[in-house]
């Protein structure tokens, strides 16, 4: 069966990146809109009506105009922070036991990709009682630029850029970022995480890191992990000695957790493509189960 999908904001960094995954799709045809309707609202909305599935890569007001005009009926995923928090929409990650209501759903929140780093890292510690709901979280979260949109991918690619950029940088220092309402709601903790996130000069890839202080050492979070994540294909669980590099999964929408370090102070590393899992892949894997098709067709 064949079905159309409108992708509102294709300009953008995930537009982009899930017009690529879906255009060579024999199951999908994208629908299109005119240069000159690109900020038309009526005329998105004729398409939102023609698309069984229609995409917002757009800024939060955008997303909540092109929301509000919608039909109910309309199923969308939506890539913003707008809605994540909402009680009407579903949160779209399927691993922790979302995945019957997004395939019953006509709204779904994207992840945002860090959030997605720390929720799957953080809700099974919790859920699973190896630490309490008021555990003091601290989550270190490393990206590549381009999870900044256009505007960053363009200072880190342009010639003379900031000496600067030459080396890590540590941003949102004022713990006001945008994704922690879905990090704390999501995961289950009773406050918002102190919450380090840092850009750095690579492209794409992920790690989120989030340690655990007193819990009941490596092994038995290592196994923990395996129980929770038993059966899902996008998830793989191991312990490391080795260097772990935050562009492993680069090009992927698979996700790696490592339980390493010690039993009096474990870490909880997980890896993924920012690009990928934490945004156009993601969405194609939410696209996949509301339009009951296989839910890993068209993802590496």
């Amino acid at each position: 069966m064949n079905y159309s999908v409108f992708i509102d904001g294709k300009a953008g960094t995930a537009g982009l990146e899930l017009y690529d995954l879906l255009k060579d799709r024999d199951d999908i045809k994208i629908l299109e809109i005119d240069e000159e309707n690109r900020k038309n609202l009526d005329a998105k909305v004729e398409l939102m009506k023609k698309a069984d599935l229609t995409f917002l890569c757009l800024p939060d007001a955008a997303a909540i105009e092109a929301t509000d005009a919608a039909d109910l009926s309309t199923r969308i995923i939506d890539t913003s922070t707008a809605h994540r928090t909402m009680d009407d929409w579903t949160y779209g990650l399927p691993e922790i036991g979302m995945r019957e209501i997004i395939a019953s759903s006509n709204r779904v929140a994207n992840p945002g990709c860090h959030a997605t780093g720390f929720i799957v890292a953080a809700r099974p510690l919790v859920e699973k009682n190896i630490v309490g709901a008021d555990y003091p979280f601290v989550a270190t979260s490393i990206t590549g630029y381009s999870g900044g949109g256009k505007q960053m991918i363009a200072s880190y690619s342009e010639d003379g850029r900031d000496v600067s950029l030459d080396a890590p940088g540590q941003y949102a220092v004022g713990q006001m970022h945008k994704h922690l309402p879905e990090m704390k709601k999501l995961s289950g903790i009773a406050g918002e995480p102190v919450f380090l996130p840092v850009v750095s000069d690579y492209y794409r890839g992920m790690e989120t890191i989030v340690p655990v202080v007193g819990g009941p050492g490596v092994e038995a979070i290592l196994e923990m992990y395996k129980d929770y994540y038993a059966g899902e294909e996008l998830i793989e669980v191991a312990t490391t000695d080795s260097t772990i590099y935050a562009n492993e999964l680069a090009g992927t929408n698979r996700v790696k957790i490592y339980v390493h370090g010690t039993d009096e102070r474990t870490i909880v590393s997980v890896c993924f493509d920012n690009l990928g899992k934490g945004a156009a892949g993601a969405a194609v894997q939410n696209m996949n189960i509301m339009l009951g098709i296989d839910e890993l067709k068209g993802l590496v």
